[in-house]
């Protein structure tokens, strides 16, 4: 692994074990993606006399349980390699710092790999729920469409009234992180109650902003629910499965939108983590030439 530590070096290092597991994320959501429209198929298949849809249902729940296991047994293993190469480079890399900083590093570093395991492959979910809903719902009403689109926008724009806060509340938290090992070393009750004290008071910083960012949004998702409820049942000859596709659709798309600023959270975090790591490897170039 060589040059800047970031996450298109990680994939660059590893990029068949981490197409692998992303292709199996991706047909796996494009499975769970179709559920909802297989149920309202088959609610009016057997309202109509028919089993046909009900076997193709259960078939491909089956499948979706079958890759779902594989994937997480599949997983565990790449990613547990990614973050045992990235851990012993930073090592190598930072050998000037002290013992807590370079714990805190570690740490750290691990993060990035967490988002590679479980981060992204949510991200990859949200997008494709969006996409799916958004398809299925425009086909039902372009109305329903409209109110998609719309609903996805606004939460973006408000996510980014707050992402300069998110980024600057955890530089201030993981540069206290990192006086971590130093505080406890001294041995000093009253040090390490202030370095515990200055980690709460971050950490409460980034939760009250979340607080308000998920429910600014949630509230948008509670309008985009009641007006595609209202804009399906005007619908001409909607049947009871159209029906229920609508709002579960609505209601999938709702989850998905609030993965987006999850991820985006996630990513302003990793900003600052990917930064930071950098930073401290030119240093240590620095002070080993």
């Amino acid at each position: 692994m060589q040059g800047r530590i970031d996450l298109f070096t990680i994939m660059r290092s590893f990029p068949g074990r981490i197409a692998v597991t992303w292709g199996i994320v991706l047909i796996e959501n494009i499975l769970i993606a179709l559920v909802p429209l297989l149920i309202g198929l088959t609610i009016d298949g057997l309202l109509a006399g028919r089993l046909e849809e009900l076997g193709l249902t259960v078939f491909i729940l089956t499948a979706l349980c079958g890759i779902a296991v594989a994937r997480r047994i599949y997983d565990t293993r790449v990613y547990g390699t990614i973050r045992l190469h990235l851990g012993t480079e930073l090592q190598k890399r930072l050998p000037a710092l002290d013992v807590s900083a370079r714990s805190a590093r570690l740490d750290m570093s691990r993060e990035i790999v967490d988002f590679l395991e479980e981060g992204a492959p949510a991200l990859i979910t949200a997008v494709i729920q969006i996409l799916v809903s958004l398809a299925i719902l425009s086909s039902f009403d372009w109305k329903l469409g409209a109110a998609s689109l719309a609903v996805v926008s606004a939460m973006i724009l408000f996510y980014g009234c707050f992402h300069g806060r998110f980024y600057h509340g955890n530089a201030e938290l993981n540069a206290q992180r990192e006086k971590q090992v130093d505080a406890l070393a001294a041995g000093k009750h009253l040090g390490v109650f202030r370095h515990l004290r200055a980690l709460r008071h971050h950490e409460v910083r980034i939760s009250d902003t979340e607080a308000i960012v998920y429910g600014g949004i949630f509230l948008l998702q509670v309008a985009f629910i009641a007006s595609n409820l209202l804009f399906g049942a005007a619908i001409p000859n909607v049947t009871a499965g159209q029906i229920f596709s609508i709002a579960t659709y609505s209601w999938e798309f709702v989850e998905a939108a609030l993965l987006l600023p999850l991820a985006l959270q996630n990513w302003s975090r990793l900003s600052e983590i990917i930064r930071r790591l950098n930073i401290l490897d030119q240093q240590t170039k620095t002070i080993g030439g």
